[in-house]
């Protein structure tokens, strides 16, 4: 499919009236530890109009307590889908969002959750977009903070912050509804922009070419990897990708292949 092609899908989309963007934002469960938690979450994101549950390696699922936990939202758990590493469950996102209260050796932007689901919900016109929480003991992992654009935290009592996981799922996905309704009220629609935001496994496809060919002219040594590849995680991260602009960044890769090879 040619690029001009998936721009102006996109934008059909988005221009209709009837585009929700609830039916393309994503909750992402990461290593949950227990299965009460999944089920309170299924029906948190119910409750908010949102559908589309991805686990990472959940400790117990399917699980009989999930079900109970999910009261009338037994339908999200069944259309759930289990994934081994969160890169798998964010591959075809545009936008991720990592719900962490913990920002300050993070270098990309952090914000507060009204403040990211705005954002989250005006990027749905380009494609799905994510919010990820991790489990319930430790959060993200730093690997999974680097898979992160945004950070967003909810600004709770500073003497007392904890929010379980249901709770911290309920606040996000009232805010994102709210931001949804929001611009559906006063846009009547969305319009897409004329640029594609690239998806995490076109990112991932990049960083894997730069791996190759920075490692071919010797300037990235894989028995000495140092921080190089997490940084240029986060160099990147700071910005939002456009699919043009990592066709760019390829093509200067092959380009650069192509001369050390005369």
């Amino acid at each position: 499919m040619s690029q001009n092609s998936t721009n102006e899908g996109s934008e059909a989309l988005a221009e209709s009236s009837n585009f929700n963007p609830l039916e393309h934002i994503a909750v992402v469960l990461s290593h949950t530890s227990h299965p009460g938690n999944i089920g309170a979450a299924a029906r948190a994101m119910k409750t908010m109009g949102l559908a589309d549950l991805r686990l990472v390696n959940p400790r117990e699922f399917p699980s009989e307590v999930a079900t109970v936990r999910a009261t009338g939202a037994v339908d999200v758990l069944d259309a759930a889908r289990v994934f081994t590493s969160l890169s798998a469950a964010i591959a075809d996102c545009v936008y991720v969002v990592g719900s962490s209260a913990r920002g300050r050796d993070f270098v990309g932007e952090v914000t507060d959750a009204r403040t990211a689901a705005t954002q989250m919900a005006s990027i749905t016109s380009q494609g799905t977009v994510a919010i990820v929480f991790g489990c319930e003991s430790s959060g993200l992992t730093n690997a999974e903070v680097a898979l992160c654009q945004t950070l967003a935290y909810v600004p709770t009592n500073p003497d007392y912050s904890s929010l379980n996981l249901g709770s911290a799922v309920q606040v996000f996905g009232y805010e994102i509804r709210v931001a949804s309704m929001a611009l559906q009220g006063l846009t009547g629609g969305y319009k897409a922009s004329d640029l594609q935001l690239a998806t995490q496994a076109e990112i991932d496809a990049m960083y894997d070419h730069m791996r190759v060919t920075l490692t071919e002219i010797g300037f990235f040594r894989p028995e000495h990897p140092r921080k190089l590849f997490p940084r240029l995680q986060r160099l990147f991260n700071r910005t939002r990708l456009e699919r043009e602009e990592v066709d760019i960044f390829r093509g200067m890769l092959r380009a650069v292949e192509q001369a050390t090879k005369k």
